[in-house]
């Protein structure tokens, strides 16, 4: 059965949050449909208001026709880099949503993008990608000099398993340019996620977007998970297909339940979203997510994995209070106008377990967040998991005003 067409658009107030002034329609623009509705590009179009448009992104429920949707968009957005993935989950302008289909617009009088694509990530060699991260970024710096603030967002193909040397690669060529991003999912099947670009669909794939704005920009990464005293140790991987064997010398399933104090044949997607492992480097902690058990109980990781590695059993915050408290803290002096983000599979599989969701989306609705769920989560150099990961956007610096030619906001990485 058909559901009802339904377009929310995001550009003003949101439902859990009145504002006592009227605004101004906001720099980067949003809009959202139904994937079920007849003719989603035209409405999403409508709903992001006049062009034109540097960049357009899309995330698109895997529910949807993502073949016609991108040719569609291609063709109604001409001039605009059109870049989409499917997701795993989408955030609306109600915060956590399913089924639909979640635009933002990046117009072109305050944005300019560039894209890097890479279209066969079994074949990714580094180095060369690096060079063409940096070409990219200095030819971008030439089109746009006028625009100081920059960030890069990567979409990637959740199923590849390449996220890691991906996001290594593309740190390295971007110095200091913040990265964050997000791994295209497929709903909870974990079949087929897919990316694309003006229309041409990329699977074991990645779109890097540069992004230049007269608008400043903090891009930023969060998680509410705290180590505990409970460590192990990867005794047997199989680090290029994310699969431990053994954990302490013993089958690595029957391991992580005695941890945990769980009978092993009932270890679910809640027990791993309820229960991360955390791995030290760089100086902090970084989730090491469980992505399911197979059959011989091997456990298969969301992320980088190798013999040797200790884990530390995490326990969580409450995730309502603590995403809170930190989008206070983080937007303390000034609240951005949009935030475009990024969150991991996991955080909404905790949120339904703990009957949080509601309060999660009202949350994300009151600071304005959009964006999907992924597999995963890109922050700089690294692929992280369980994190809500993003960039927010301020208002545009006024002409003429000394923050215009300020140096541009960087970003910040938050425990």
């Amino acid at each position: 059965m058909r559901r009802h067409r339904r377009l929310t658009l995001a550009q003003g107030t949101s439902p859990h949050r009145a504002d006592t002034h009227p605004r101004a329609p906001q720099a980067l623009r949003s809009a959202q449909i139904d994937a079920a509705d007849p003719d989603p590009v035209h409405a999403l179009k409508r709903g992001l208001g006049p062009g034109p448009f540097a960049m357009v992104t899309l995330f698109v429920s895997p529910d949807a026709d993502f073949a016609r949707i991108t040719h569609e968009a291609h063709q109604a957005f001409p001039g605009a880099e059109v870049l989409a993935c499917t997701t795993a989950g989408e955030i609306g302008v109600t915060g956590y949503v399913e089924g639909q289909i979640v635009a933002a617009g990046f117009p072109a009088a305050l944005f300019s993008t560039r894209t890097v694509v890479f279209d066969e990530l079994s074949d990714f060699d580094p180095q060369p990608s690096i060079d063409r991260v940096i070409r990219a970024r200095v030819a971008h710096a030439e089109d746009a000099p006028r625009k100081l603030h920059e960030f890069a967002f990567l979409m990637i193909d959740g199923m590849s398993l390449k996220e890691d040397e991906v996001a290594g690669a593309m740190a390295a060529g971007l110095g200091p340019v913040p990265l964050f991003g997000g791994s295209a999912g497929d709903g909870a099947r974990f079949g087929e996620a897919l990316v694309s670009r003006n229309g041409v669909i990329y699977k074991n794939g990645a779109l890097l977007a540069l992004v230049r704005s007269a608008c400043r920009v903090r891009v930023f990464s969060l998680d509410h998970l705290q180590p505990t005293r409970r460590r192990m140790v990867v005794t047997e991987a199989d680090p290029t297909a994310r699969i431990v064997h053994q954990i302490n010398a013993e089958p690595a399933a029957q391991e992580y339940a005695r941890v945990l104090g769980h009978d092993p044949a009932h270890l679910t997607p809640s027990t791993f979203a309820a229960h991360p492992v955390v791995v030290r480097l760089g100086g902090r902690h970084h989730v090491r997510a469980i992505r399911r058990v197979t059959e011989d109980g091997s456990l298969i990781f969301f992320s980088a994995i190798d013999e040797g590695m200790v884990l530390t059993l995490a326990e969580p915050e409450n995730m309502a209070t603590h995403l809170q408290r930190t989008l206070d803290e983080m937007f303390a002096e000034e609240r951005p106008e949009t935030i475009l983000a990024c969150d991991c599979i996991l955080r909404r599989l905790e949120a339904g377990e703990k009957q949080m969701t509601r309060d999660i989306s009202q949350i994300l609705s009151g600071a304005r967040i959009i964006g999907f769920g992924t597999y995963g989560e890109q922050m700089g150099a690294m692929h992280v998991n369980h994190t809500l990961t993003g960039v927010a956007v301020f208002a545009p610096d006024p002409p003429g005003d000394p923050a215009s030619t300020a140096a541009p906001v960087r970003s910040v990485d938050l425990p």
